[in-house]
């Protein structure tokens, strides 16, 4: 009678226990979808003048892989004149959203003034986070030559916290 009402006992444990761990199961796959990402760019000329085109190489580094993520690039210029084109031919018109299309790219900045030229390039993803590089250029005269620099600084925003 001992042996009846232990191994009964036993069985109702091992049920509540399967109970308990089939009840704290969720049905859904929890996927992640959003990962961090970095745009990293090779060293920029310093000096720039009107008419000369700059090359600024770029890397998009992700922490993750999602097949539906898409990325694109976007620019403004708040001191300067000059426009920004992609390795493939498209020129960007300020503020306007392009797709990123591959990892690897080129991006060609053509100075069209004389004075101190910057350009803002954000890279956002389609989950809201960003992240923002600033190229500033100095206009280059033949008496100034190796004085100035190039400075490229990288702001990341997370949309979602």
């Amino acid at each position: 009678m001992k042996k009846k009402i232990l191994s009964s006992m036993w069985v109702m444990g091992v049920l509540a226990f399967a109970v308990f761990c089939l009840s704290a199961c969720d049905r859904e796959l929890d996927v992640q979808q959003s990962y961090p990402f970095t745009l990293e760019t090779m060293p920029v000329q310093k000096d720039i003048s009107k008419g000369q085109t700059a090359e600024i190489r770029c890397t998009l580094r992700r922490g993750g892989e999602f097949a539906d993520t898409r990325y694109t690039i976007r620019y403004f210029q708040p001191d300067g004149k000059g426009t920004l084109k992609m390795d493939d031919g498209t020129v960007f018109k300020p503020n306007d959203r392009y797709p990123i299309t591959k990892d690897v790219f080129r991006l060609y900045y053509t100075s069209l003034s004389t004075d101190r030229q910057t350009i803002d390039v954000y890279v956002e993803d389609s989950f809201g986070k960003m992240q923002q590089l600033t190229f500033s250029f100095n206009n280059e005269k033949a008496e100034d030559k190796g004085k100035s620099a190039a400075v490229a600084t990288k702001v990341l925003n997370d949309a979602n916290g």
